[in-house]
């Protein structure tokens, strides 16, 4: 556990302090180095990133299958995983040098939650927006179609009532969670939670195993396509913009591996603003992850709703503006110290944490804006004035990022 005691309101000159400070912990050589092509040899050339089977794989596997990572001096081997728990042990023993990975299981990692604990780092975030919470066929034709249907139901109708999310601090149980507690479920006493893998949701739904899922696309998608779930949300109508997967790695792997570090980073950049840059460059990437040896479905289960064509499989069709995004201008990729401190607050709401953390200086050292500015000033990505935003979530409460203690604290429906 970090630092408990509960700390004091974050103001914006502390948090601009604290990003300069975590710039100032790198080895000085290093911060004076300038990126330059063929100039600064990676010490590590060839690294192996770890993914799950899903759409927001896509700047990973891109920047393998388009020669990128060439360009910055690194060769990526993408490695399919297959589950999230199998992610983390091999980023902790080393078995994958970085990963596509849930933005709360690197957190939960660091903070010794939800498994083994171990210092970590985040390198950029991969895509904003893009998964969806599904119900069951079942449920639906009870009538539960929404949030607020879910609940009428559940209060009627009396069983126990299961939800599948896919890693216990990570980002799918947080959004499930806040939804359900948007709509007056405590997720902790009105259900019952499971971890599943997300390649196995669907399956799993049709069985039975589950009354409703949250998971990354195309699962969402492929539930419909099956005939066997809804869509009751977009997490993107959780939270607009919401930070999602992110390129994660240990923090000896940076320390010892500056440039690598560096040069993924950059080159992940450079395959996220290829796929943000049209539709047939979208299409593109649909018909490649859709392979076997990576995301294993149908290209028409990935292709829609990453040009944002959404049904909810009762007949409700709509172009959605905030779908799964990669680059946006470079809006995506910044590593937010408010986003990271998010997830620690819902660890917080949930009992998943005991006490409170010192927020700002665990996502200062996690979050490690040194090296996404060194690989964004190598491709041209704009970054942000400050390292935390503001955002409005569902249930109309802002967050941004200014008093995270009191933020866990607030909420009604907690553990």
């Amino acid at each position: 556990m970090t630092d408990v005691h509960r700390p004091a309101p974050l103001s914006r000159r502390r948090v601009l302090q604290a990003a300069a400070a975590s710039a100032l912990t790198i080895d000085p050589a290093l911060r004076a180095c300038v990126w330059a092509q063929g100039s600064d040899k990676p010490e590590k050339e060839e690294v192996k990133i770890g993914f799950i089977p899903l759409t927001d794989c896509a700047s990973v596997v891109m920047a393998s299958v388009l020669g990128i990572d060439k360009k910055y001096g690194v060769k990526i081997v993408p490695s399919k995983e297959a589950s999230w728990a199998g992610v983390r042990d091999k980023l902790v023993n080393g078995d994958l040098d970085f990963a596509h990975v849930l933005y709360g299981l690197v957190y939960g990692v660091h903070l010794g939650i939800g498994g083994p604990k171990k210092d970590m780092a985040v390198l950029m975030t991969l895509n904003n927006n893009g998964q969806a919470i599904t119900l069951s066929k079942k449920l639906a034709d009870k009538g539960a179609v929404d949030g607020a249907s879910l609940a009428k139901l559940m209060a009627t109708d009396k069983r126990e009532y299961t939800f599948a999310q896919t890693f216990p601090t990570g980002t799918h149980a947080m959004w499930l969670y806040y939804w359900l507690a948007a709509n007056g479920i405590n997720p902790m006493k009105d259900a019952k939670s499971i971890v599943v893998p997300p390649p196995q949701m669907v399956a799993n739904m049709r069985v039975g195993n589950m009354d409703g899922f949250c998971v990354g696309e195309p699962w969402g998608h492929r539930a419909i396509m099956d005939g066997i779930g809804i869509t009751a949300v977009t997490t993107q109508d959780i939270w607009k913009d919401h930070p999602e997967k992110v390129l994660g790695t240990s923090a000896d792997f940076v320390k010892t591996y500056p440039t690598p570090a560096r040069a993924v980073t950059a080159a992940i950049l450079e395959a996220s603003k290829w796929i943000d840059g049209g539709l047939s460059n979208k299409n593109k990437m649909a018909e490649t992850i859709a392979e076997k040896s990576y995301v294993n479905t149908s290209v028409d289960a990935i292709n829609q709703r990453i040009l944002g064509r959404y049904q909810n499989g009762l007949g409700k069709t709509w172009d959605d503006p905030n779908y799964m995004k990669f680059y946006n201008d470079g809006a995506v990729n910044f590593p937010y110290l408010s986003d990271g401190m998010w997830f620690l607050t819902q660890h917080k709401r949930w009992g998943l944490l005991k006490e409170h953390p010192d927020y700002l200086k665990v996502a200062t050292e996690i979050n490690r804006i040194d090296i996404y500015k060194q690989a964004a000033a190598a491709t041209k990505t704009p970054v942000p004035a400050s390292p935390v935003r503001s955002s409005k979530l569902i249930d109309g409460v802002v967050w941004d990022g200014k008093e995270p203690a009191k933020y866990a604290d607030s909420f009604k429906v907690r553990a």
